[in-house]
């Protein structure tokens, strides 16, 4: 900003900030959070406070601080630069609890804020929307990162990552090829943490069979299995991530090299779950002559049927369904998996 005499015009402030000069536009007309002073009492021209309190404004929107208390934060930041405005982090935000069957209460807010079809979720969800509309990508870094720290990886998935990602796609399908922008820095930020979570978690027993995880042929959609793969390393369980769209004959070689205790492919639509290769996998046997095991097959994914009927696999629900039934087959005594076939 080399222009702090003068002042700087809304499209300058818009490119310093990574908003859009109709966002900042838009929180003058709702909020009322304009520039002091105009040129010639017409054009706006910011001023180093101005800008200061956007940048207020900004921040308190990607931490999940509603538009309109964000705005009147940022704009008492401006009356007095070194007054604590005194707005909490989205966590100690004061709203009602939901009850669900699925856990403890959850702070969720509704209201507008983003664009993003999101319904009734969690602030900090909202607050990711509203960064990743504006394309911040350091504010969506920290925030989901303080949202894995704070609740844990399966909350911050199922409840904070997936519904943005959702919501991000329904507005693509519904604009005519919008926000695809939106939705791959989003997805680039979000399988970023997972893998840092993937690669930081304790330290894996090497004499176990590890867990393999791929996409089935032509299915590119990674992270759930990223997700998967971050919650397993999170309880010490040893992991093999293949990644999108693993060729059938290459996902057959890994399984049988691996010897592993579970199986997890991955299947997002109809025309990518490949029932064939599900038994395969399913039926590869490995170990010693009179010990040889077949691996618990994981069906993950929306394009598998509800109801399962191969022989071998399971049909999880959810990150946390799947993490549980692969942790059972860590459980033995003697620090090696349970066999696997007897589960099935």
């Amino acid at each position: 900003m080399t222009e702090a005499g003068l002042g700087v015009t809304t499209g300058a402030v818009a490119r310093f900030l990574g908003v859009s000069p109709t966002t900042v536009r838009s929180w003058e007309q709702r909020y009322g959070i304009g520039p002091a002073a105009r040129e010639g009492g017409r054009h706006r021209r910011w001023m180093p406070a101005d800008v200061a309190m956007l940048e207020e404004m900004c921040r308190l929107t990607a931490s999940g601080i509603p538009p309109a208390e964000a705005a009147r934060a940022a704009s008492a930041l401006r009356r007095d630069p070194g007054s604590d405005v005194g707005v909490e982090p989205p966590v100690s935000v004061p709203t009602a609890p939901v009850v669900t069957s699925a856990g403890p209460p959850r702070n969720r807010l509704g209201g507008p804020g983003s664009g993003l079809p999101l319904g009734d979720v969690r602030q900090e969800c909202r607050g990711l929307a509203r960064a990743a509309v504006r394309l911040d990508g350091p504010a969506m870094e920290d925030l989901l990162q303080q949202t894995m720290d704070a609740h844990g990886l399966v909350t911050a998935w199922e409840e904070v990552m997936a519904p943005t990602l959702h919501a991000v796609g329904r507005k693509w399908e519904s604009t005519d090829d919008r926000y695809v922008e939106v939705e791959h820095l989003l997805s680039w930020h979000v399988s970023t943490v997972l893998r840092r979570a993937a690669v930081t978690g304790p330290r894996i027993s090497a004499t176990a069979g590890p867990v393999v995880l791929a996409c089935l042929p032509g299915e590119q959609h990674t992270l759930p299995l990223e997700a998967l793969t971050a919650g397993l390393a999170e309880r010490g369980l040893p992991t093999r991530m293949f990644g999108a769209a693993v060729p059938a004959e290459a996902l057959r070689a890994a399984v049988s090299r691996s010897g592993p205790a579970a199986v997890v492919l991955w299947s997002q639509s109809r025309s990518t779950a490949d029932h064939a290769l599900a038994r395969q996998v399913a039926s590869t046997a490995f170990g010693l002559k009179g010990a040889r095991t077949t691996p618990l097959v994981l069906l993950a994914g929306p394009g598998w049927p509800v109801r399962q009927t191969i022989a071998g696999t399971r049909r999880p629900r959810g990150l946390r369904e799947a993490l549980d039934a692969i942790s059972v087959l860590y459980a033995a005594p003697t620090g090696h998996p349970a066999d696997a076939g007897r589960l099935t």
